[in-house]
């Protein structure tokens, strides 16, 4: 027989002699005449039903039971459904007592209430569709920068950069074995951390390859329960060579966004709608890949003059040189009409080393960007990088970093070329185009919920 997937079923134009399908049962229906059964094996929100003689039930052929049907792929009488399966042989190959699996037949659970169940929550139907989605995304996100000619960089995950400068790094320390001796040596003669970003070794490789990408983990040590935050989590970030540009930039931005959120909607409209309609039902979902997607663009100083006018009372007062905060940056977007913001030319004090001067006064600010969406505020963050030596050497030594990044001042030394990047968080992106609430839900496991996944 010839073995099918549920959505090579469900999507076959003819009938065929024959197939096999394996998967996990999602209902059964007993009637005197005729055994119903929908099976699913993740490659489908749709479950493809089977219809077979009722000598063919047993005991052990329950909702969750993993099976093994074997029959004819026929047209399906009802409009809902192309094709169905008359099952000659059905085998439960797993059985499952329905009775204490945590997911009961044909109810709908809250995310709050899977969460619970981080080994068995991929079993659902939102956490199915999720993790469609994410999978589809991916490969978009590959696509986009594969076509656009970029060299795609696997790099470091151990690191010894700072790359943020925030201080919010996981060290690595060995086993417990290992600890006494580790006080005395490094594992790696120096501290290591798990890396925040893979920026500056891609700036590393943009000085051979002019335009360059990584999409891996990234790990952020900030003690935060919040809906947003995450200690573990992917980021999508680029650097391009030859680009003095921050519209440049913000260009890459927008095009990925836009051609991966197209890509997605259309490889997987049963999912997102299954977000769209039951999950983000509370929430305002924008056509993010159309006109109301075209960001507005101000600079950091109308920003903070905007926030200072604002009738609203903020937590933390906005004033020149200060970060802005989640609630700034939801009022911006609002104030800007619920559409994505650019942010740019940000407080010299405020960014990082190798962000580019921009040799304004009496105001100091550096050439960087960040893209802020509604319900989620910042998405995006980039900058032209700093590629003027003297610039570059004169900061690291008042911060007391010359040493540490000596090769890192090497890279201007021999071919220095304006320069500029960005980084994109995987997991927020999510939560904007699918309208979730809580990032952890957008994650296939979410930490330290199940002491099996510890």
């Amino acid at each position: 027989a010839v073995r099918l997937r549920v959505r090579e079923a469900l999507g076959a134009r003819e009938p065929a002699g024959e197939v096999k399908v394996q998967g996990w049962v999602r209902s059964v229906r007993s009637q005197k005449e005729v055994l119903f059964l929908h099976i699913n094996d993740g490659s489908s929100l749709e479950n493809l039903q089977v219809v077979a003689d009722p000598s063919l039930e047993n005991r052990d052929l329950t909702f969750g039971s993993a099976v093994e049907v074997q029959g004819k792929l026929v047209k399906s009488p009802h409009r809902m459904q192309n094709m169905e399966l008359k099952a000659e042989t059905i085998r439960v190959v797993g059985p499952c007592d329905a009775w204490s699996f945590p997911l009961k037949m044909k109810k709908r659970h809250p995310l709050q209430y899977v969460r619970q169940f981080p080994h068995l929550r991929c079993r659902s139907n939102t956490l199915g569709s999720l993790l469609r989605i994410r999978s589809e995304a991916t490969a978009a996100i590959h696509s986009f920068f594969q076509d656009n000619g970029y060299v795609h960089i696997h790099t470091p995950i151990i690191t010894s950069n700072d790359c943020e400068g925030a201080g919010e790094l996981f060290q690595i320390v060995m086993s417990n074995e290992a600890r006494e001796s580790a006080e005395k040596t490094h594992f790696f003669n120096v501290p290591a951390f798990l890396t925040v970003s893979g920026q500056l070794h891609l700036e590393v490789m943009a000085g051979a390859f002019t335009h360059v990408f990584t999409f891996g983990p990234t790990f952020r040590a900030e003690n935060s329960q919040s809906r947003r935050h995450l200690a573990e989590f992917y980021m999508v970030e680029a650097e391009l060579s030859f680009t003095e540009s921050l519209q440049d930039i913000m260009q890459v931005m927008e095009d990925l966004f836009k051609t991966v959120t197209s890509t997605v909607f259309s490889k997987c409209p049963r999912d997102v709608e299954l977000f769209h309609k039951n999950i983000a039902s509370a929430q305002k979902v924008i056509n993010v890949t159309g006109r109301s997607c075209n960001p507005v663009i101000i600079s950091y100083n109308e920003a903070v003059e905007i926030l200072k006018q604002a009738s609203q009372t903020f937590t933390f007062k906005p004033e020149w040189g200060c970060d802005l905060q989640t609630e700034h940056e939801n009022y911006l977007v609002k104030h800007c009409g619920e559409v994505p913001v650019f942010v740019i030319n940000y407080p010299y004090d405020l960014k990082p080393f190798y962000m580019r001067d921009n040799e304004d006064g009496p105001q100091h600010t550096v050439a960087a960007v960040d893209l802020l969406v509604p319900g989620i505020g910042e998405l995006c963050g980039g900058s032209l990088r700093e590629e003027r030596l003297p610039f570059l050497e004169s900061r690291l030594q008042r911060l007391g970093l010359a040493d540490a990044y000596q090769w890192y001042l090497d890279l201007r030394k021999f071919g220095s070329v304006p320069h500029g990047g960005f980084g994109m968080g995987f997991e927020r992106y999510l939560q904007y185009i699918l309208g979730v609430d809580n990032i952890k839900d957008v994650i296939p496991f979410p930490r330290f919920s199940h002491s099996c996944l510890l």
